[in-house]
């Protein structure tokens, strides 16, 4: 059965009153591959809209928060710790953003933190798209998810 449609055939969300308050943690990933000028602006701070990797974060974090708002039937949840933080790969004119979302509660943060990566790469696009617009945005994904009945998960031990 569908956890997510009720027995008429209509979307619902799981009732997880039941469930055991547990800590709860994911981490996610993705990329934005830039143009090495574009890439440098960041790298040395001479983005003409300003700290780039610090509005991104900001709003890494603001979107895990808002999560619920955003994806249909998702809970809405108490986060106790939410982290972006960015590789600079210069090799490949690469930002990695890697976030982790954290609880104490009954249902878990994988798509908390999936909102997080994917927002901080949008804000980047967003900040960048004047000195690149054909920038690309990779790879989002879960690397890790902790805590409930399925324990711990890490992306390539499982998959």
């Amino acid at each position: 059965m569908l956890s997510h449609v009720d027995k008429n055939g209509q979307a619902n969300m799981v009732d997880v009153s039941q469930k055991d308050i547990t800590t709860r943690q994911a981490s996610a990933y993705a990329e934005i591959t830039m143009s090495q000028a574009a890439f440098h602006e960041v790298l040395n701070n001479e983005n003409k809209k300003g700290d780039v990797l610090g509005v991104a974060r900001i709003a890494g974090i603001q979107a895990a928060k808002k999560c619920a708002d955003l994806i249909p039937l998702c809970h809405p949840l108490a986060l106790t710790k939410v982290a972006v933080e960015f590789n600079l790969n210069i090799d490949r004119s690469v930002i990695e953003i890697t976030t982790m979302c954290k609880l104490a509660g009954k249902t878990g943060v994988e798509m908390e933190a999936l909102t997080a990566a994917s927002v901080a790469a949008l804000t980047l696009f967003d900040m960048c798209k004047a000195a690149d617009p054909s920038m690309r945005i990779d790879n989002i994904c879960v690397l890790e998810k902790q805590g409930g009945k399925t324990g711990t998960w890490k992306r390539g031990n499982n998959d």
